[in-house]
């Protein structure tokens, strides 16, 4: 059994079914709104995915444009039930930016997820002591970091245990291993993180590549990156971070595929998985010595 995909991308998976079955009825929105006594503004926020939409509305919808099967109807009626429930980083969304908390939603039912890091250890790779050195120097308020690095582990437990677990493909900078992250107050902190992401790169559905400073400067250099995919649900999702926050990308729009390419050349300058582990490896031996 798949696991589920949370409320954000079973929006979207409704949402575009919803816009689709009216295109396929031959219905614009100004009519079906007239036909149901519904506001235009109703159905647009609802297949704009910015409302939900109640059981008894679904089902005026979907009769009203000829949707006739009850398995089906049954079907879309569990996507708007899903929808409508609570994600697992609602309780944080005050402590975090608006584009991540939905970024996290989407992540959530992701099939697949790119991932380029210029300089730090992504935050599906680290360790608990890593985040939290890295943390406290951004919110040095232990009260606003602890909401953050909670976040992060969850996050990472959500992705990890998950029963369909997304093919995950990440490629480093090699200023990445090499960052003493929290060396002021503890110098294996570096040393362990690397023992970790040799860890993960052992898993059969993750991919761990590095692109070595001898290779010049790159698109990478830009900034850090995240590309997710779906089996079903929207095109692509694309998110920027950077240090005054987040942006999201959805659909599959130019960006994305430019993003996308990107990547593609990002990983012919990367060492391949096996080189990449003998590099880190190395990389772990000097920091321990």
């Amino acid at each position: 059994m798949a696991s589920d995909p949370g409320p954000v991308v079973q929006r979207a998976r409704l949402t575009a079914e919803l816009q689709r079955i009216r295109r396929d009825a031959g219905k614009t929105q100004e009519e079906v709104a007239r036909a149901l006594d519904w506001s235009p503004s109703k159905l647009i926020r609802i297949e704009g995915g910015n409302v939900g939409i109640s059981t008894t509305d679904l089902q005026a919808l979907l009769r009203y444009c000829g949707v006739n099967d009850e398995a089906r109807i049954r079907e879309l009626a569990a996507l708007a039930r899903g929808a409508r429930t609570r994600g697992w980083w609602d309780p944080y969304k005050g402590d975090l930016d608006s584009a991540y908390a939905t970024y996290l939603g989407y992540e959530l039912g992701a099939s697949s997820l790119r991932w380029f890091s210029p300089l730090l250890v992504p935050g599906l790779l680290q360790t608990e002591e890593y985040s939290r050195a890295l943390t406290i120097e951004y919110f040095p308020d232990a009260r606003t970091a602890e909401p953050v690095i909670e976040v992060r582990l969850l996050r990472q437990d959500k992705v990890f245990n998950r029963e369909d677990r997304p093919r995950q493909h990440y490629i480093l900078d090699e200023a990445v291993i090499r960052r003493r992250v929290g060396v002021q107050r503890d110098p294996t902190i570096m040393p362990r993180q690397l023992a970790h992401i040799l860890e993960i790169a052992r898993m059969p559905d993750v991919t761990i590549e590095l692109i070595p400073f001898d290779k010049g400067s790159h698109f990478g250099l830009r900034g850090e990156f995240t590309i997710l995919g779906f089996d079903t649900g929207p095109a692509g999702i694309l998110y920027l971070e950077n240090a005054r926050g987040g942006d999201l990308t959805v659909a599959d729009s130019e960006q994305i595929a430019a993003y996308r390419e990107a990547f593609d050349h990002l990983r012919q300058l990367a060492l391949p998985e096996e080189e990449t582990v003998a590099f880190i490896e190395a990389a772990a031996a000097q920091m321990s010595a």
